[in-house]
């Protein structure tokens, strides 16, 4: 990024009304990238999954969201029904 282009201007303005850009600078935090180019480049290499893959990956979202519903479910029952019976 150049130092006098637009999206350094707009970076610098952002970094003084925030007050930030002393703690960012030192923390070497680097800003999201504005050129349009690398998010086209993303975008051209993505594909759309054919039916088994897509398959494949709702049945893995699914499993976890049974499990993590499960566990919590049981930390639940825990919590009510144990203090009850002391």
């Amino acid at each position: 990024m150049k130092p006098g282009s637009k999206e350094a201007d707009k970076i610098q303005q952002l970094k003084d009304k925030l007050d930030l850009g002393d703690l960012i600078d030192d923390m070497d935090i680097s800003t999201p990238s504005m050129d349009i180019n690398e998010y086209l480049r993303v975008l051209k290499l993505a594909r759309k999954p054919d039916r088994e893959e897509f398959t494949m990956i709702a049945k893995v979202s699914m499993t976890g969201i049974v499990l993590i519903g499960m566990m919590g479910f049981i930390i639940y029952a825990l919590l009510t029904v144990l203090p009850k019976s002391l």
